[in-house]
């Protein structure tokens, strides 16, 4: 009787921890349903933020690389050797890593990051007492993006 018993039980629990990963064939949604009206070429996403540090905005770009999968960060192509980098606003959101190499419709807000790569970010930078004083003209900018909805085009 223990033996049934204990056959039923791995019979009914194996299905539970099964896992089972989401297609991707066109048009599988991860998050919310993203607004395709107003989609944008990843590429051209900086050029369209001018002097804008945030905007709302819809795009399209091919996924490279998935980092984390759970939570949904991943790192986009934006053209000329730039990446954007990219997590869902919810982090139960999880995106399988074969996600790598599609084309993905992405609704969130788009950022830009300045990113002081001389050192003057760090307190006390001090030579013989004097603090250093350099001027950067060109700061290397890092796009980011914190997508609501993705869907797989």
């Amino acid at each position: 009787m223990k033996k049934i018993h204990l056959l039923l039980a791995l019979l009914f629990s194996v299905p539970v921890f099964a896992q089972t990963h989401p297609s991707l064939a066109h048009g599988t949604i991860f998050g919310a349903k993203p607004d395709t009206t107003g989609v944008i070429a990843a590429s051209k996403v900086e050029g369209f933020m001018d002097k804008k540090v945030r905007i709302s905005i819809s795009i399209k770009g091919k996924v490279t690389k998935v980092t984390k999968s759970k939570g949904g960060w991943f790192e986009m192509d934006a053209g000329k050797g730039r990446v954007i980098t990219a997590h869902f606003k919810n982090y139960g959101v999880t995106i399988p890593t074969a996600l790598a190499g599609h084309t993905v419709i992405l609704d969130g807000i788009a950022s830009k990051q300045f990113i002081a790569d001389d050192g003057q970010h760090f307190a006390g930078d001090t030579v013989n007492g004097k603090k250093q004083h350099r001027v950067k003209t060109n700061p290397q900018r890092r796009l980011t993006y914190e997508v609501t909805g993705m869907m797989v085009d």
